[in-house]
């Protein structure tokens, strides 16, 4: 039986190793043309994926690896017996300017769809925490348990939304309820790492719905919210499922209760 939840700690510590010399330095801004996701490939990135192929490869493991940068990737003798999905740097715009809010995300499944992840784990990697959950045995921040958020009015809550698009217009019209009615707004740059913090009660919700936000960002996340208890669906209110592969696009709501859900939800539904 493979130890995926071990494979993926070494993976994310080698990747680490890779990534902080280059954060924030001159060095980590070179481009070498697009991933496959459609975003320009930076040196960190790049590096960071070289550890995590090594990593794997090192521990003899068969999978298909879904990267954001590598596209689709076979290792070992029988890669489809596991997917590995991966964002090697999520916040590599943060990442290239020396702001500390980047994460690792990594997820592992038997079949490549979002709702068949059975082991995740994000890496907050300027703070050395790491998040890690395993399908039916809840989610962990460094080993502890960890749970969301009973906050259930918008008016006492720190909610992330991303607007980071050119239509912004039209989601402050969509969003506008929500926007009028919350407290603390914030959008910190690592899509992956702000779920993480709902899924631990640092924050209460976290909004994307610009059709932009690739499945590879989340694959992790999305584990670690729903084994902490949280809520994590379409902009409709609907299961979210999608295919694993690094052009797949997705909407989410991703809240820390079903009261908290619910109020974001009908809001985007009345615009």
């Amino acid at each position: 039986m493979v130890d995926w939840l071990g494979i993926l700690i070494d993976c994310a510590e080698n990747m680490k190793r890779a990534v902080v010399p280059l954060f924030g330095s001159s060095e980590a801004r070179d481009g070498f043309g697009r991933g496959a996701g459609g975003d320009v490939k930076k040196r960190i990135d790049l590096a960071a994926e070289d550890a995590l192929i090594q990593t794997l490869q090192k521990h003899d493991v068969s999978c298909t690896l879904v990267s954001e940068e590598a596209g689709v990737k076979l290792i070992g003798a029988h890669p489809s017996e596991f997917y590995v999905t991966a964002d090697p740097v999520d916040g590599t715009a943060n990442a290239v300017r020396g702001l500390p809010f980047i994460a690792i995300s990594l997820a592992v499944s038997r079949k490549p769809m979002l709702s068949d992840v059975e082991v995740a784990l994000v890496a907050d990697v300027m703070r050395n925490a790491t998040y890690t959950a395993e399908k039916g045995k809840g989610a962990h921040r460094n080993g502890t348990r960890i749970k969301p958020s009973e906050t259930v009015r918008l008016g006492e809550a720190f909610v992330g939304v991303d607007f980071s698009t050119f239509k912004a217009r039209q989601l402050v019209n969509q969003l506008m309820g929500v926007l009028e009615r919350t407290r603390h707004l914030r959008h910190l740059g690592a899509n992956a790492l702000e779920i993480c913090y709902v899924a631990d009660g640092t924050s209460d919700a976290f909004i994307d719905i610009r059709g932009k936000l690739r499945v590879t960002d989340i694959a992790a996340a999305y584990l670690i919210l729903l084994e902490a208890g949280g809520v994590f669906t379409t902009p409709e209110g609907d299961k979210l499922d999608a295919r694993l592969d690094p052009k797949q696009r997705v909407s989410l709501v991703a809240a820390a209760n079903k009261s908290m859900h619910d109020t974001i939800v009908n809001m985007i539904r009345k615009r």
